[in-house]
């Protein structure tokens, strides 16, 4: 397994010689570097899915775009390509696959889906981070990876929430969700899934807002992992709610 940069992308590759089992390209969220998720992609990618974190959507939209465009177009077209997000990542690539602009896109998963536009209420660094994950390890390395406090406190774009959109989204969806989450509670984004015609929600006891990084990162993963087997396997995805602990 190799990490590769290039730029604000970086890149986590399967294991030699273990074939590729497919591609999912990260856009993280607000105040957030690629570099937050290297635990992550190094878990995925042991599983021989090439594993991609781009710009964040509100660091640099048209910049993001441009990287995901050209990530999925050099992907394997005969292996899944996941597109996934996390916080405002996660609502950016559901209004993208809502109005069409992610055609080569097999599916998406959204994890910390933001309900609204409206950011919650402002806390200092150590709410922030309370806010984010109660994993030690992952706090150490939010702070080294250069997180910038308070920007998860920040409006996102309204064309973003559209109430129409959920129903526009024809792939297939894994919600991940900390129920714990207080930037964006759980009861908040039900029926925004409920509306999605094919989509799974995961709820994680305990978990905090960045559900791929707390405690339950493993948990997180293996569902995720569940989740792109079964899109592998052209298996049904039905509209359920589960929760892991």
């Amino acid at each position: 397994m190799t990490l590769a940069s290039e730029d604000t992308v970086l890149t986590w590759t399967e294991p030699d010689p273990i074939p590729l089992r497919g591609t999912l390209i990260l856009l993280p969220g607000r105040g957030e570097s690629a570099q937050v998720y290297e635990r992550f992609g190094r878990r995925l990618a042991a599983d021989a899915y090439r594993v991609h974190a781009i710009t964040a959507p509100t660091d640099d939209e048209a910049r993001s775009r441009e990287q995901l465009e050209a990530l999925l177009t050099g992907a394997d077209p005969e292996k899944p390509r996941i597109v996934a997000g996390s916080d405002a990542g996660a609502a950016y690539a559901a209004s993208l696959a809502a109005t069409g602009r992610l055609p080569r896109a097999s599916a998406l998963i959204l994890a910390g889906l933001p309900a609204s536009p409206q950011a919650a209420a402002h806390r200092d660094w150590a709410g922030e981070l309370d806010a984010r994950s109660s994993c030690p390890t992952h706090r150490g390395r939010i702070t080294e990876a250069g997180v910038r406090a308070g920007e998860l406190f920040t409006d996102l774009p309204a064309a973003w929430f559209a109430p129409e959109l959920p129903g526009e989204i024809t792939v297939p969806v894994l919600g991940l969700h900390g129920q714990a989450d207080p930037i964006s509670p759980l009861d908040s984004v039900r029926g925004w899934y409920a509306a999605v015609p094919r989509a799974d929600l995961v709820s994680i006891a305990g978990a905090p807002h960045d559900v791929l990084n707390d405690q339950t990162h493993r948990t997180a993963a293996a569902a995720i992992v569940l989740f792109l087997e079964r899109l592998r396997a052209g298996a049904p995805l039905a509209r359920t709610e589960r929760t892991y602990s």
